[in-house]
């Protein structure tokens, strides 16, 4: 057996069996190589190296509250704090806390040791403790901002105060100072390439989005910064800094829901987000097993296509800001909500900057989506006035995590609510339209037929018809509905979408029954003619039927099938949808042989003023399909005038 040195530092022994060579031995790591990865490569955006320092403070702070509650330390602990000093005439930030303090033997392991947590070891030994760290590296973070870093720290216990201090090399220094004040004191000297945090605005945006509820209270000071007059009790000026803390210590999630009103919720909305509106409602998450999860999922109020936000839930990991990208922990329709979700169970990378794959996701991901459903049922089945009123944005959710989420598609069905389109505030659950228009709404193979508008003023003429008929037709306009349609056709039972103007009246349920047409053969080839002509980018085709002679003597209808993937196709569907995106647009002009109007069209012996009447008659159907445009529309406006002359 032979001993060797490898080439990077790495002893191992080399054996020699049966002709072939085992190697075994212990991978050294070579701090003068991690140091700069930890440096430029661990996080990705270098002013976490506050959230880190300041969550370090926090967690000393919380340490020493833990201890104290266990009667580990005698006496007062006094009024926590975490203190942010910046002087940029020194190129300084220093994070000072008054917490549980470092000894010079606890300074050697703990900050001397790469990647040893003493978080770690202290939730080990105190279960019930809430730490913020895990991975033993957010202290180097510090290194990517400045030239040197030296540290100041007396611990709670009878020791003596330590100083340490190290230029982001391998080399350090430790020795004992005078240093009275129980906690600890981290000064960075700020490099030239860091120089952006050296700006009093720039450090406190950064606490603002990082620190702003961390459980203990935060300050910042710019020592550079004009000193604010304020006025004691006795009206003698006095030279005060007015203090104001960063963060709010005790933010609503981690409150009980019992304690809270609805202006509590409401005005943490606005903390949150100082300019959106008063949201719908809200739901409290507080769950602490199989994991734990605290947050408030808001509603907020949704009219228009272009207001819809996504990323505006914040992910917290024991009350620090990780992230506003959720799409792992939150179904992807409810990304559209707001509010904050802290859990100390969502897997993070060792940066704490974003998800892991984890099963306590997926577990996280379905409860949500649970308790949502379950809130909507509720408030349906207790206040169905106030839910029909929210429908306009509630809607979209629903309809969208239907389309998305088997599991809320189940649970939905019981609160999906459709409203009428010609009695407005009207409202139909699945089962409730079902039953009302069981008697006349099936087609011939027995599915109940749903008709629908996407567009109520432009389709009123189809809706008038189809009332007049005794068919109740809901509305479908928002910017899912197209895709909604698809899917849960597919999805519920003997059910079939049919938009209104899909074709004429008498066709839109299709029941086998004819109307024969009073035109004779002749009349009936002649009437084609007249209406054979030609649209740029439209297909048409045409087709003389027997109607009531109170219908419309030309209908322009768009087939289904078609109109529905150019409507998918219109809200960015990919796929066969964009194909289809491409094709030429298909009307069907349906002819109603038994209007009056053609028995004098017929017989017109002009035959130009014959054939400008005939294509008005068809460009005004076409008008009422939002078919007609450009050219053809001038063309439909000059020949109107022309035969009014």
């Amino acid at each position: 057996m032979t001993f060797c040195l490898g080439r990077f530092g790495t002893l191992f022994a080399s054996i020699v069996l049966n002709n072939r060579t085992m190697q075994k031995g212990q991978i050294r790591v070579q701090t003068e190589n991690i140091f700069p990865i930890i440096k430029k490569f661990l996080y990705s955006d270098h002013e976490i190296f506050l959230r880190e320092l300041v969550s370090n403070a926090v967690d000393a702070s919380q340490k020493l509250k833990t201890l104290s509650s266990k009667g580990e330390v005698k006496g007062d602990i006094g009024n926590l704090r975490v203190d942010v000093i910046l002087d940029a005439k020194e190129k300084t930030l220093t994070i000072m806390d008054n917490g549980i303090g470092m000894s010079s033997e606890e300074v050697d392991k703990y900050i001397n040791q790469v990647a040893f947590s003493g978080a770690e070891e202290f939730v080990n030994k105190y279960k019930d403790a809430s730490i913020i760290g895990h991975f033993g590296l957010g202290f180097y973070s510090a290194f990517m901002v400045s030239s040197k870093v030296d540290i100041y720290s007396k611990s709670h216990k009878d020791a003596p105060g330590v100083f340490w201090s190290c230029d982001g090399s391998t080399e350090y220094e430790l020795y004992e100072v005078d240093y009275s004040a129980r906690g600890t004191k981290i000064v960075l000297h700020i490099n030239e390439e860091s120089a952006e945090f050296l700006e009093a605005h720039r450090v406190k945006s950064i606490l603002e989005r990082f620190c702003k509820f961390l459980p203990v209270a935060i300050y910042f000071t710019d020592a550079n910064a004009e000193k604010k007059e304020a006025k004691s009790e006795d009206g003698k000026a006095a030279e005060a800094e007015l203090e104001k803390t960063i963060n709010n210590t005790n933010p609503l999630w981690i409150r009980k829901p019992a304690d809270l009103t609805k202006e509590d919720y409401e005005n943490f909305y606005k903390e949150l987000y100082p300019f959106g509106e008063t949201p719908l409602f809200w739901i409290h998450l507080n769950v602490d097993y199989p994991f734990n999860l605290t947050g408030i999922l808001y509603f907020p109020k949704i009219k228009q296509s272009f207001e819809i936000q996504k990323d505006k839930i914040q992910l917290y990991c024991n009350q620090v800001f990780v992230t506003d990208e959720v799409k792992d922990i939150v179904p992807e329709f409810l990304m559209l909500l707001h509010g904050v979700i802290d859990s100390p169970d969502i897997p993070l990378n060792v940066s704490r900057s974003y998800l892991q794959g984890d099963p306590n996701v997926k577990k996280i991901n379905a409860h949500i989506t649970k308790k949502v459903a379950d809130k909507l049922e509720e408030i349906f089945n207790s206040d169905r006035k106030s839910f029909e009123e929210k429908w306009e944005s509630l809607g979209l959710f629903v309809k969208y995590g239907m389309i998305t989420d088997d599991k809320f598609l189940d649970k939905a069905n019981k609160f999906l609510i459709l409203e009428d389109a010609a009695a407005a505030g009207t409202f139909y659950t699945l089962d409730e339209y079902k039953k009302a228009t069981e008697s006349n709404q099936k087609n011939k193979d027995g599915k109940q037929v749903l008709l629908y508008t996407t567009n109520p003023v432009g389709q009123d003429a189809f809706i008038q018809a189809a009332v007049g008929k005794g068919y109740k037709v809901i509305k479908l306009e928002t910017m899912v509905d197209a895709a909604f349609i698809n899917n849960v056709e597919m999805k519920w039972e003997g059910v079939q979408f049919v938009r209104v103007d899909a074709d004429v009246v008498d066709n839109l349920i299709d029941k086998q029954e004819n109307v024969d047409s009073v035109l004779s053969k002749e009349e009936v080839e002649q009437a084609k003619k007249l209406f054979e002509f030609q649209i740029p980018e439209t297909t048409i085709t045409v087709e003389v039927k027997g109607l009531s002679q109170d219908a419309a003597p030309v209908i322009a209808t768009r087939p289904e099938f078609m109109r529905r993937m150019k409507d998918m196709a219109s809200m960015g569907g990919g796929g066969m949808t964009a194909f289809y995106a491409q094709m030429p647009d298909e009307v069907h002009l349906t002819i109603n042989g038994n209007h009056s109007i053609f028995q004098s069209l017929l017989n017109e012996p002009d035959v130009e003023k014959q054939q400008k009447q005939a294509r008005n008659l068809a460009d005004l159907a076409l008008l009422s399909q939002g078919l007609l445009k450009g050219a053809e529309l001038t063309n439909f406006i000059n020949r109107s005038v022309d035969l009014l002359k």
